[in-house]
């Protein structure tokens, strides 16, 4: 993986599950100047995504991100209960 997906699994992993982050945390963990790192940020998560690896949201429900319209969040998607 790189270093915006290694970022956006290690700000995810900091957080209580269930619980979101926003596509720009991720960013601004990468840079100062973190705007331009928006677009490369949100299709890595799409792939991720893609990859059963996280969920992109919108409102709480699970959504596609690349047909999402509006503010995204990002999460983990839930554990598999032990038996």
């Amino acid at each position: 993986m790189g270093a915006v997906e290694d970022t956006i699994l290690a700000l995810l992993a900091r957080r209580d599950e269930g619980k979101t982050i926003c596509p720009s945390e991720a960013a601004r963990a990468l840079a100062t100047d973190w705007r331009p790192l928006m677009p490369e940020v949100r299709e890595k998560a799409y792939a991720m995504a893609d990859r059963g690896e996280l969920e992109v949201t919108q409102k709480g429900e699970v959504v596609d991100g690349r047909a999402a319209r509006g503010p995204i969040r990002l999460r983990l998607p839930p554990q598999e209960p032990r038996t």
